[in-house]
């Protein structure tokens, strides 16, 4: 069914009715019926608290959980986030976040949500992406968060944790084959060198899988997919107080042509000259030291280096004439340095510490049009430093208020080829208070208050008008929340009431593809309700559900020509939801079934061009033997179509993938 026809936006599950023929494939009881939900610790305010007591809408994924339900990437895991999403990119390696309806630029080279690997910051939409192999848990907060975390922490942040390896040994590896020729392979591997003093963790991923979109010039599939990287972690514990874990990764693609074809055309068939590909690549080095002093103060360095590499090229008149063609070839680097103490003042638990970055981007590219090949480079450079504080008080009886600040300070210099720099600098302080009540054992309520903001940089694609500054975007949040678990911890759940001021919007104008203006032109109001929940039903069975209802509009808004008062935010869906129920029987098989759901997006200020509400199914099974499991999954079970239609200014079409159909093989040694 096509997406634009009337009624595509529904969210009809198609022939749902005969999955429950598969899910009852299985009927046995289970042998080792989980009886509670476990109780994860968790870092997110850079203190150790239970998910449960921290003041703030967060989702929390531990490692075993995304193993066992073959969760292997970044967007699976947000997917079952309330209130996140991505813009509809389709290139592998740019993931734009858009969270509480707060999309972010993908060319201001500045997200709306920050992502931190290990400590690492990643500040951009390029490298926003993560392989889910060797993962502890990740930690998704929502909401301004910039008073522990600073720029970028405007609408939330993603922590992502690796599994640190120990002196237990550690071997996974997994296969699987799929539709239209996708292979894959994956290994976990650690374990300890030297018995309680020396570790080593390793981890590999490679795979490759056909396009879907024919390329009518050049024969074949224009947008086949690459991918293989990996990563190292060697851990040092001198003592039972300190450690020291030196990390590397690296993510290469290999891809070809991003998923677009012409707006107004057949669908996924191109006829472009010019054949494309992405080689984009991300590598990140870091080490992380820590100790416990005599005091019982804690220290803790985080010390990172981080490259991504976006080359692409890419044809945007999908014709065998040459007409129309962007190139990118753009380096982006950010050295980062965080030092924090953390300690206790009689029953208040506190960290204190600063941070320093400095970015090194190297800009080229070409942008062809009708008359002539546009060539152009640049550099991209800017530090910041930051003095933050987070305090946890206890104030009475089951009363606790949270109170955090960072004060910050960032520079920009922007140096076209052949022009003169020009600079740029912002200065930030950024609060946060929440009280908290626990009303009853394991359940909270509580009401909190905000800022966030999104850094500013230079119109870096704008020579006719000089290259404008455009400044930093800032967010205040005011947010009540009830959490907690209940039915002895065989229901854990949350709700999230929340509204945004946000001010200075950094709004994007696109004249043709990859040709873009920022300016500081609106003003908007967020606000919206959150609910998760996880629920072990009894007997095997257990039910996993979010859902997000969000209001983001533009309070003012105007151009030299129009008025989008009362408009969508771009990328910025009123309703999205997810739904999970697995089942696993004594005999060892499970099943597990997955819905999704997004409303109607807008791809535009001007609310002209957007992709359906939709709805998807996947759904696995499988069944699991002493050191293997043998599984059979398929993804976009009723086929459903959700193209982003006339993205990028109404230029282009984001194509959806179709259903697809795979076999799993692991292995646990």
């Amino acid at each position: 069914m096509n997406v634009n026809q009337p009624g595509a936006g529904r969210y009809a599950w198609g022939k749902s009715t005969s999955l429950w023929a598969v899910l009852l494939v299985v009927t046995a009881p289970p042998a080792n019926a989980q009886e509670e939900l476990p109780a994860i610790t968790v870092t997110a305010n850079a203190l150790s608290q239970s998910a449960e007591s921290v003041p703030a809408a967060m989702s929390v994924f531990d490692g075993q959980t995304l193993e066992r339900e073959h969760v292997q990437d970044l967007p699976s895991v947000l997917r079952r986030v309330p209130g996140f999403g991505f813009q509809p990119f389709g290139q592998s390696a740019i993931q734009p976040p858009v969270v509480r309806g707060i999309s972010s630029n993908f060319a201001s080279y500045s997200s709306s949500a920050l992502m931190m690997v290990d400590g690492v910051p990643t500040f951009m939409a390029q490298g926003f992406d993560h392989d889910m192999l060797g993962i502890e848990r990740v930690e998704v907060l929502r909401g301004p968060q910039s008073a522990l975390y600073g720029r970028n922490a405007e609408a939330g942040v993603v922590n992502i944790y690796t599994r640190a390896p120990d002196n237990t040994p550690h071997a996974r590896l997994s296969t699987e084959l799929g539709s239209r020729n996708k292979r894959v392979a994956r290994a976990d591997l650690s374990g300890p060198l030297i018995e309680d003093r020396l570790f080593l963790g390793v981890t590999g991923n490679w795979s490759e899988q056909d396009g879907f979109i024919d390329d009518r010039y050049h024969g074949g599939q224009a947008d086949d997919r690459k991918k293989h990287g990996g990563r190292m972690a060697l851990r040092w514990t001198p003592d039972d107080t300190s450690e020291a874990i030196l990390r590397y990764s690296r993510q290469d693609y290999d891809d070809g042509a991003a998923q677009w074809g012409a707006s107004g055309t057949r669908r996924t068939r191109v006829s472009s000259g010019v054949r494309g590909w992405d080689q984009s690549s991300a590598r990140s080095v870091s080490l992380d030291l820590s100790t416990e002093l005599a005091s019982g103060l804690k220290f803790r360095s985080v010390t990172g280096n981080s490259d991504f590499y976006d080359r692409v090229l890419q044809d945007t008149d999908f014709r065998p004439v040459d007409a129309l063609h962007i190139g990118r070839d753009n380096h982006f680097n950010t050295l980062s340095q965080q030092f924090t103490v953390e300690g206790t003042l009689g029953d208040s638990q506190w960290v204190t510490g600063v941070y320093f970055d400095r970015d090194r981007h190297d800009l080229g590219g070409e942008q062809k049009t009708p008359m002539r090949l546009l060539p152009y480079s640049a550099k991209l450079q800017g530090h910041s430093a930051a003095l933050f504080s987070h305090w946890m008080i206890p104030v009475a009886e089951r009363w606790t208020l949270t109170l955090g600040g960072r004060a910050e300070r960032d520079f920009v210099r922007f140096t076209p080829q052949g022009g003169d720099s020009r600079d740029a600098s912002w200065k930030r302080f950024s609060p946060k208070v929440a009280l908290q009540y626990e009303w009853m054992d394991d359940a909270f309520v509580y009401a909190s208050v905000a800022d966030g903001f999104r850094a500013g940089s230079f119109n870096t694609f704008s020579p006719a008008a000089n290259y404008p500054a455009y400044a930093p975007e800032k967010v205040r949040s005011w947010e009540i929340g009830l959490k907690g678990g209940a039915l002895d911890r065989r229901l854990l759940y949350s709700v999230a009431l929340y509204t945004m001021d946000i001010d200075d919007m950094q709004v994007q104008q696109m004249l043709t593809p990859g040709v873009v203006y920022i300016a500081n032109a609106a003003s908007a109001r967020s606000s919206g309700l959150e609910l998760q929940a996880d629920y072990l039903l009894g007997e095997g069975w257990k039910l996993q559900g979010a859902v997000a209802l969000n209001r983001t509009r533009f309070d003012t808004f105007t151009d030299a020509a129009n008025d989008y008062c009362g408009n969508h935010n771009p990328f910025a869906p009123d309703l999205t939801g997810n739904l999970g129920l697995r089942y696993d029987a004594e005999n060892r098989w499970y099943t597990q079934l997955n819905l999704s759901a997004v409303s109607r997006t807008y791809l535009d200020a001007a609310n002209s061009n957007r992709r359906a509400g939709y709805g998807l199914i996947d759904l696995d099974v499988g069944r699991s033997f002493e050191r293997f499991e043998v599984s059979a999954y398929v993804n976009n079970l009723a086929n459903k179509r959700y193209d982003a239609v006339g993205y990028q200014n109404g230029f282009v079409d984001v194509y959806s993938p179709p259903r697809e159909l795979g076999l799993r093989l692991t292995f646990d040694m």
